[in-house]
């Protein structure tokens, strides 16, 4: 019979001899600042280390001036008071573009108007809220009084549009953008993206109040030159016409012509979907139409999201399964990620002012 082989003190490892990185305790008395912070925690372990190594790709990411970078956003963002976050992000030339949901979009709006998003209170019965107007998410309200303000203020921006010309998600955001420039004096995220002509895209437009103010500005103007017609026979003929695919072509064109490409993402949900089925697009339209068209895959990406992976679903996705699709390019090959499962609302305000801090510095990682 074979002898099992057993371990032998005399031939342990010692960690160095295979080139393994050692780590180092966080002393937060040698802690400066937040990249400092972020610096030292990329050589502690679990979640710190994982924050760390983001902080890592994503100086890297906005360093190189190849890479086009995209950043999608999900969740109540705005709700949770994030919103300037994205505007800092587009200001300092982080993001190129944005993918976003549109409720996010649409609760950026509120505050980017000057209106107030308010603490719940647990005392408040769920019922007494809706009477009330109060919309609850999670430990915030929204007020329906707020998005009726933003309901006037769409259709204000509709009603001044060219009716006849196809229109799309990125192109009623840079509207909205617009109106936001020459009408407040906040910050606000469609306002940033107009400045800096960042396009921002809504792939599930109708999932949102903006989707909602849209169909319903349709139906009034329907019902208004044909009075009798049923509300949704009235909707149906689509007064204006909305086309997603402009969209499409719009985001794949400029993936297409970008030597590299990044992404950011806090959560997951369509947006994250949609930036990332790019590289599958142009392949299986460059193979199924006969086309020159390049092929291109992400090679920078930075997560933040506490979904995890063992749901099967897209939010928690790892960027090792994305390479098999065809949506990144392997690590071995070049490829930086970072994912970090946390609560956005912690880890990205810090890394944010990190990566900052380190760009601002000039120190390069």
């Amino acid at each position: 019979m074979k002898e099992k082989a057993l371990r032998k003190p005399d031939r342990y490892c010692d960690g160095v001899s295979d080139k393994l990185i050692p780590l180092e305790s966080l002393d937060i008395e040698k802690v400066k600042n937040f990249s400092g912070m972020l610096e030292a925690m990329e050589k502690t372990a679990f979640g710190a280390r994982s924050l760390g190594e983001a902080a890592k790709v994503l100086a890297a990411m906005i360093l190189d001036k190849d890479c086009l970078v995209v950043g999608t956003f999900s969740g109540a963002m705005t709700v949770a008071k994030m919103g300037l976050l994205i505007c800092h992000m587009i200001d300092w030339g982080w993001l190129d573009v944005v993918v976003s949901t549109g409720a996010l979009m649409a609760h950026g709006l509120v505050e980017g108007t000057g209106m107030l998003h308010f603490k719940y209170d647990p005392t408040m019965d769920d019922s007494e809220l809706y009477f009330k107007g109060y919309n609850r998410v999670y430990d915030t309200l929204e007020l329906e009084k707020n998005l009726d303000n933003v309901e006037r203020i769409f259709s204000e921006i509709l009603d001044s549009m060219d009716h006849s010309m196809p229109m799309s998600s990125e192109f009623i955001c840079e509207k909205i953008g617009e109106w936001l420039n020459e009408h407040t004096r906040l910050p606000g995220i469609l306002k940033s993206a107009y400045r800096k002509k960042v396009p921002v895209y809504v792939p599930a437009f109708t999932d949102s109040e903006l989707g909602l103010d849209f169909a319903t500005w349709m139906m009034k103007k329907e019902l208004k030159e044909n009075p009798g017609t049923a509300p949704f026979e009235a909707l149906k003929k689509l007064p204006l016409n909305f086309n997603p695919f402009l969209d499409l072509c719009s985001y794949a064109e400029r993936i297409a012509g970008a030597e590299k490409v990044g992404i950011f993402t806090v959560g997951g949900g369509v947006p994250r979907n949609w930036a990332q089925q790019v590289g599958p697009f142009l392949e299986i339209a460059r193979n199924r139409c006969e086309v020159d068209i390049p092929q291109k895959k992400f090679h920078y990406g930075v997560r933040i999201c506490p979904e995890p992976v063992h749901w099967g679903g897209l939010s928690g996705c790892t960027y090792r399964e994305g390479i098999s699709w065809g949506k990144f390019v392997p690590p071995e090959e070049g490829g930086m990620y970072a994912e970090v499962y946390c609560d956005a609302t912690i880890a990205w305000p810090i890394l944010v002012k990190g990566v900052k801090e380190r760009l601002e510095n000039q120190i390069n990682y």
